[in-house]
């Protein structure tokens, strides 16, 4: 009843019920921005200029070095104070900044409408979506994104204004379709092609969905991109998915998905054990194809608030 309570009041705080998205839960994470790390954790590699600093040499902000003036040199770089100390022109050398572009990948296709505790998965996509936008809107970062459901997908171009952020906002909340049941018609491995063309290299790049569907194809297309990007994989679980709920009695639990129905019995320990076993082979085979795709992973589950999640994750590294 506790529990039951505090799902309650979140919900209700968040201005969500758990299952449809609306366009004010997603506003909520504007002021949540520092929940989120959007550092460097690889060398910028972008083309265009920006806030940046990359591992290259040229004009930028940040000095680097002095060294021996050479022809061909801007003669309005020269650093008079070394040159009048040694005897010997010297030029200054500085390291370029380039832009890091975010991109947004998000899942809204039938697998994702299930949640057992909090949010339905794609809900709990839409919430970290909604929270990389803002930060990287605070940061000052270009932000576009793919949002595919199971039947249409809409691209966003990245801009670094915040109506970039509403129009993927508002996309989020368009295609989120949860009692839409029809079959997926767009395949995991077409939005992952389609987000390779979108992403330019040196892009910081999340990939947000349960990767169900993910296959050989899907594979070589994230880890193409991985090769010019920065891509974090974001696998979005339930509790339901990894373990059968406890029970101190026998007893078979009813599931729909609205059109088919499947009995589970639960209470039984050689059943539950069994289920968790599978499932949790599977959940390693995707972790593992991801990782060999040099994609930082790291699991979040719709039965916890992003909040405690990533404070947690925070509270961890800092120990």
């Amino acid at each position: 009843m506790h529990v039951t309570q505090n799902v309650t009041q979140w919900l209700a705080s968040h201005h969500s019920d758990g299952v449809n998205l609306q366009i004010k839960e997603l506003l909520y994470y504007r002021t949540k921005a520092s929940l989120l790390n959007l550092s460097l954790r690889r060398p910028a590699q972008a083309k265009l200029a920006g806030g940046y600093l990359a591992k290259t040499k040229g004009r930028g902000m940040e000095f680097d070095e002095a060294r021996h003036y050479q022809a061909g040199d801007d003669i309005r770089a020269i650093d008079w104070r070394v040159t009048a100390r040694t005897g010997k022109t010297h030029t200054k050398i500085y390291r370029e900044e380039k832009e890091r572009p975010v991109f947004v990948l998000a899942d809204l296709s039938s697998s994702m409408h299930f949640g057992t505790q909090l949010l339905f998965k794609s809900a709990q996509v839409a919430h970290l979506t909604a929270l990389i936008a803002w930060a990287a809107h605070k940061r000052g970062d270009r932000i576009g994104g793919l949002v595919f459901n199971q039947t249409e997908h809409k691209e966003f171009k990245p801009f670094s204004r915040q109506k970039a952020v509403l129009s993927l906002l508002n996309g989020l909340v368009k295609l989120h379709k949860p009692h839409d049941l029809q079959a997926n018609k767009i395949p995991f491995s077409d939005a992952c092609a389609r987000l390779r063309r979108l992403a330019h290299p040196g892009s910081l790049v999340y990939v947000l969905s349960d990767f169900a569907h993910l296959n050989d194809a899907a594979q070589q297309h994230l880890a193409h991109l991985s090769r010019h990007c920065e891509v974090v994989a974001h696998p979005i679980s339930d509790p339901f998915e990894h373990a059968l709920p406890q029970s101190k009695y026998q007893q078979m639990l009813n599931l729909t998905d609205g059109q088919n129905e499947q009995q589970i019995l639960i209470g039984e320990k050689r059943i539950a054990t069994q289920y968790q076993t599978e499932h949790e082979q599977h959940f390693n085979n995707i972790l593992n194809r991801l990782k060999h795709c040099r994609a930082n992973v790291v699991p979040i589950s719709c039965a916890i608030s992003l909040e405690q999640q990533l404070a947690k994750r925070s509270s961890e590294k800092d120990a």
